[in-house]
């Protein structure tokens, strides 16, 4: 069985529409087998965990509203190294395409990317940037899972950034000073209380 894959991290969404979405047509017209994964972190769990409803775009309740993934527009990220995918909502068309089951969504811990990306830099010499890393690390484990059932795999990664100015961040994962957090159901719960319409 041969797969076809395209894997991207997800904050707003954008550069992972750009580099997902013309697969996805095939897909859809041509009943072409590719797996299409977004990946997002466990502290912000737009679309693995958030609710698909309308909501502000912007913190301040001053932009329309959308239907989407959020996480509410009130929503405080936490303190991770992935300042990219901390964006309480998803864009509109991730978030259709994801509830359609056209798109898988997936989250990691901050330290298992982080190994991910060390990883990666070890091999091909090139340092990725923590939301990147997050990509590699559903290729990693897709590539692994593949190998053990003895599938053929073309593995698309959207690689979207250096790490280069995040040399700190990996420098706190070797020190074991970063910390895993997760965004638990009754923070969601609370933060999904202002929702403009319930």
């Amino acid at each position: 069985m041969f797969i076809r894959m395209s894997l991207g991290c997800i904050g707003g969404g954008s550069n992972f529409a750009g580099m997902s979405f013309p697969f996805l047509m095939d897909k859809i017209q041509e009943n072409k087998n590719i797996k299409v994964i977004a990946v997002e972190p466990k502290a912000c769990p737009t679309v693995t965990k958030g609710a698909y409803a309308y909501d502000y775009g912007d913190t301040a309740g001053m932009t329309p509203i959308l239907k989407m993934f959020t996480l509410g527009h009130t929503f405080m990220p936490p303190s991770i190294h992935a300042g990219g995918l901390r964006y309480h909502g998803m864009a509109p068309l991730v978030s259709a395409v994801v509830k359609q089951g056209l798109v898988e969504a997936r989250a990691y811990y901050q330290k298992e990317v982080f190994e991910a990306g060390l990883l990666f830099a070890r091999t091909e010499g090139v340092v990725p940037a923590p939301e990147t890393t997050h990509a590699i690390k559903a290729a990693i484990d897709e590539a692994i899972k593949a190998k053990e059932e003895g599938k053929a795999k073309t593995i698309l990664v959207n690689f979207s950034g250096h790490g280069f100015f995040d040399l700190s961040s990996y420098q706190l994962y070797l020190d074991g000073k970063l910390e895993d957090y997760e965004y638990h159901d009754d923070e969601v719960k609370k933060a999904l209380e202002k929702l403009p319409i319930k």
